[in-house]
């Protein structure tokens, strides 16, 4: 539906929009090509992913360990305290050994992937009644097919699995977002004025 004569309201609202989807467009590209990066070289990726974790892990032993002295008595302390310790002794294990963190975070992927699994497989059996329910039972069987595969080949499994994974969410992120800018900005070009 196109506007005729909008109000001036709208059509400053159309610059914003214009100006912003250019913006979501930008990063949608960054994404894409990340993910584009990522598959291509998907042990960069993972042990990119690996060193993250442990950077994320050690920020957070040092926030337990911080709280640990915010008060609640000796107990208190202590536990966040022993968290924290063991936080930063994790992330600093996958700092200094980052491809065999590497391999523990895919051994992880396919334990979680086949637990997803299986879930989704009794959420089958619960609603297989229901209109579209045969999805679930395909989600879960993929799913399982894929963690079972990592699970079998691991340690190989490690230098292609995280990376792979982490380039596929990426350029699905991009795209995703591409589109929607796109038809953002396809909508506010049809209702500015001619």
């Amino acid at each position: 539906m196109t506007l005729g004569n909008p109000p001036a309201g709208l059509a400053g609202t159309a610059r914003i929009v214009e100006k912003a989807s250019g913006w979501l467009i930008a990063i949608a590209v960054v994404l894409i090509i990340l993910g584009l990066m990522a598959m291509v070289e998907p042990m960069v990726a993972g042990l990119a992913v690996a060193v993250l974790v442990g950077w994320i892990l050690i920020v957070a032993g040092v926030t337990h360990v911080i709280g640990a002295f915010g008060g609640g008595g000796a107990g208190r302390a202590i536990w966040h305290g022993l968290i924290g310790v063991l936080y930063v002794i994790g992330g600093a294990y996958f700092l200094m050994h980052p491809l065999l963190g590497l391999g523990s975070l895919t051994l992880l992927l396919a334990g979680i992937l086949i637990a997803e699994a299986l879930l989704r497989i009794i959420a089958y059996t619960q609603m297989r009644r229901e209109r579209g329910a045969s999805w679930l039972l395909v989600n879960g069987v993929i799913t399982i097919l894929l963690g079972a595969m990592i699970w079998r080949n691991w340690p190989s499994s490690s230098v292609w699995a995280i990376g792979t994974l982490v380039g596929v969410n990426l350029l699905m992120a991009g795209v995703s977002r591409l589109m929607l800018a796109l038809a953002a900005r396809s909508l506010a070009r049809s209702g500015s004025p001619s």
